[in-house]
């Protein structure tokens, strides 16, 4: 081995763009409908998903296209990911944005895309689409961002 720490343990600012997609532990959880308490700028989480959000997979059905298809779409960028609030506390990104360590259920760490859902932590099996949802107050979770 030439002694490199595999890319995921690597700052942020030092991946590639295939290493910064690879990062994405496929959880969905970011394609959610949040709502934000306006006197305390607090989120809460709903079981609601975006449109293009392949639910059972945690994956975009659109992914090259998804900002022109669905508006309030939100790149997730380098230098954003501090500001994003509302992203999951298991947030690959978040995590290494803190420089915290993966978690266990991460594919680059299991080996498996299936362990995000076998940990509980995707959009698997609860969630609805936005399409078919209504408001949005009557899908509010307790489940942790």
């Amino acid at each position: 081995m030439n002694g490199r720490k595999p890319f995921w343990e690597q700052p942020l600012a030092s991946l590639d763009r295939g290493e910064w997609e690879a990062l994405c532990d496929g959880c969905g959880r970011c394609c959610l409908h949040k709502l934000e308490d306006g006197d305390t700028g607090d989120y809460y989480l709903t079981n609601v998903a975006c449109k293009l959000l392949d639910s059972h997979n945690g994956q975009c059905t659109d992914y090259k296209r998804r900002k022109k298809l669905v508006d309030d779409c939100v790149q997730l960028e380098r230098g954003r990911i501090d500001n994003l609030g509302w992203l999951p506390s298991t947030c690959a990104y978040r995590l290494r944005a803190a420089d915290e360590p993966l978690k266990d259920w991460h594919y680059l760490i299991s080996g498996s895309r299936e362990t995000v859902h076998d940990a509980g932590q995707s959009t698997r099996g609860w969630t609805v689409s936005e399409v078919n949802a209504g408001e949005l107050e009557w899908h509010l979770v307790d489940r942790p961002l």
